[in-house]
């Protein structure tokens, strides 16, 4: 065995520290929200006892989460008053759903997705898949949670204008499929952005479309966004505007047949909007915070969900543009650029 270099061992041992911390710290976090614990606390400082009384909780235990998240600067401390508080940066991650990143709905699915451990141990023995509807429930609702943000903050505001005329047609009234619709959040975004439109999701999983229904009941857009249970490649009506699919194209056992069928459905004029997560080409781009990340969700999640499909392709969440150029192009798309990027997602046209 090679000689340890102590110094060197050390570092790896606090670096430890700092990911177990974090991991344990994700249920804190959980908890947190669902308490309310932020939220009263964005609404100003407050010591164990007083954030106990704003949300109807036990003093003991919100002193101890309160330590807890201080240590880990998810919020500050003020050591003369003994107050906490939230800084307008944190309260913007952890105490507003609609933040460009929501931080708790981000741990749900990393809670929900640790919750399949068992099951994908003895996937990497069987090479057996597990798809998405056999996860944990918070994987569904992290999920939503976690990229709505991203979503709320891009979608309307940069991607579809980036797109080759669509904005025009969806301001005058255009279809559009959005294929891997999940719960719907995307598609209530564009059927409130776009009330001529009409929009039409599609998701493989029944309990995702009727969240979905709800979620389009609930924003009051249920008369132009409607849902059905359908795969990438059954998905119905044709003569799209604009077909997108956010997030999910990695997810998929047949990518080229989903990308075959989309080519098929789209106008002759149309584009497919294709939300993907950012990720450079090889593992030595993506040997990052984001990188790690996306790798380690797509362990649990991605890759176990294409191997329970039919098609035997299982891109993974970092499978990096070249890849989906070479799906979208051999497909029959006649075109293929990067139109955006976020911290989180790379975002790309495809033309007949």
């Amino acid at each position: 065995m090679a000689e340890v270099d102590l110094d060197t061992f050390m570092e790896f041992v606090h670096k430890f520290a700092a990911d177990l911390g974090a991991t344990v710290a994700a249920g804190a976090v959980v908890m947190g929200d669902r308490l309310g614990l932020y939220r009263a606390l964005a609404s100003g400082p407050a010591t164990p006892a007083e954030l106990a009384g704003r949300t109807g909780t036990d003093t003991r235990y919100v002193s101890e989460w309160l330590a807890g998240q201080a240590s880990g600067g998810y919020i500050q401390y003020d050591a003369v008053t003994g107050a906490y508080s939230l800084t307008p940066e944190q309260a913007l991650a952890l105490a507003n759903p609609d933040g460009p990143v929501n931080v708790p709905g981000a741990f749900t699915l990393a809670l929900g997705a640790l919750a399949a451990v068992p099951a994908i141990t003895e996937a990497f023995r069987t090479g057996d898949g597990m798809g998405w509807h056999e996860q944990h429930p918070d994987v569904i609702l992290g999920c939503e949670q976690f990229f709505r943000g991203g979503y709320l903050a891009h979608l309307v505001q940069d991607w579809i204008p980036a797109l080759d005329g669509i904005a025009a047609k969806l301001a005058a009234g255009a279809r559009v499929a959005d294929v891997g619709c999940g719960v719907g959040a995307s598609t209530v975004l564009l059927a409130q952005a776009y009330p001529r439109s009409r929009c039409y999701g599609s998701d493989y999983h029944d309990g995702s479309v009727e969240l979905a229904r709800k979620r389009a009941a609930d924003a009051g857009v249920a008369d132009r966004a409607s849902f059905e249970v359908a795969s990438s490649t059954t998905f119905g009506g044709d003569g799209y505007d604009l077909v997108a699919t956010f997030d999910c194209l990695h997810d998929m056992g047949d990518p080229a047949a989903a990308a075959r069928h989309i080519r098929q459905a789209l106008a002759p004029d149309g584009s497919w909007l294709i939300v993907e997560p950012m990720a450079g080409d090889s593992v030595a781009d993506n040997l990052n915070p984001v990188g790690r990340v996306y790798y380690n969700f797509s362990t649990l999640l991605c890759v176990p969900n294409a191997r329970s499909q039919h098609g035997g392709t299982e891109l993974g969440a970092q499978a990096g543009e070249q890849a989906i150029r070479e799906i979208v192009l051999g497909s029959g798309f006649g075109s293929f650029r990067r139109v955006a990027e976020t911290p989180f997602n790379l975002v790309y046209e495809a033309r007949p």
